[in-house]
């Protein structure tokens, strides 16, 4: 009985390092598979401090886009400031794009609206799902965020990133409009009774007013751009800028 159990103890004891021994190569090459299109992404959106009046390609009149549904969420700030994300996002310190935009900041010709850091794995011909952004000066119109859209990263043999934002500012107050009423020299030459029933029906007429505008746009970016690992690319419009950096791990 001793030779026997000594026996299935060194029997059971090698099987379990030869099983050992089989899966941990398997487990490690999955794992490096998985790594392999792992990378680190950045985004930096800013804004230009400059006065909307001075750009000269006035966009107030374009005609706008339906607004695209997304459902997942890359920087979003409600009414209070308060900010929603799908992704876990790293802390603006933490970011190689921290010191650009500290250094954009502090040169007091820009606004840092948001800084998102993030891990993702983007293997080759990945479809990449937008992603809302909602940041800036709350408009009490419009209720809604001053820069407003969506951003997608894709992949097929290089990384490419869309860029579709907005850039609102408060629309106009509704104007009177004040009635036009031609004469003429029929009305001026007419006897005083008929004199009198057009001035009647002249202040029956109301003033009309306008109709009132929510927003007007500003600016926008609509751009793909292609991009390369370890370089930082700026994508802009007179107004908003968007940094972009990734980092292959």
């Amino acid at each position: 009985m001793q030779v026997t159990k000594r026996f299935s103890n060194s029997f059971l004891t090698g099987a379990v390092l030869a099983l050992g021994f089989t899966l941990l190569p398997v487990t490690g090459a999955q794992a490096q598979e998985d790594r392999k299109d792992f990378y680190r992404a950045e985004i930096v959106i800013l804004q230009r401090l400059v006065d909307p009046a001075s750009i000269e390609e006035q966009m107030a009149g374009k005609q706008i886009e339906p607004t695209r549904t997304v459902a997942k969420s890359l920087w979003v700030e409600d009414a209070s400031g308060r900010r929603t994300s799908d992704l876990k996002l790293a802390a603006r310190n933490e970011l190689h794009l921290g010191r650009a935009a500290s250094r954009l900041e502090n040169s007091g010709n820009y606004r840092i609206l948001a800084t998102a850091g993030w891990y993702e794995s983007f293997p080759p011909n990945y479809d990449g799902s937008p992603m809302k952004v909602a940041v800036g000066d709350w408009l009490n119109g419009a209720q809604q965020r001053a820069v407003e859209g969506h951003i997608e990263i894709d992949r097929k043999r290089y990384l490419h990133v869309s860029v579709n934002l907005n850039h609102w500012q408060d629309g106009t107050a509704p104007q009177v409009i004040e009635p036009k009423r031609e004469t003429n020299e029929t009305e001026q030459t007419s006897a005083p009774e008929e004199a009198g029933s057009v001035a009647d029906m002249a202040e029956n007429v109301q003033p009309a007013m306008s109709e009132p505008v929510p927003a007007e746009l500003v600016t926008w970016i609509k751009e793909t751009r292609r991009m390369r690992s370890e370089e930082i690319h700026f994508i802009d419009s007179p107004t908003v800028g968007v940094l972009v950096f990734f980092r292959k791990l």
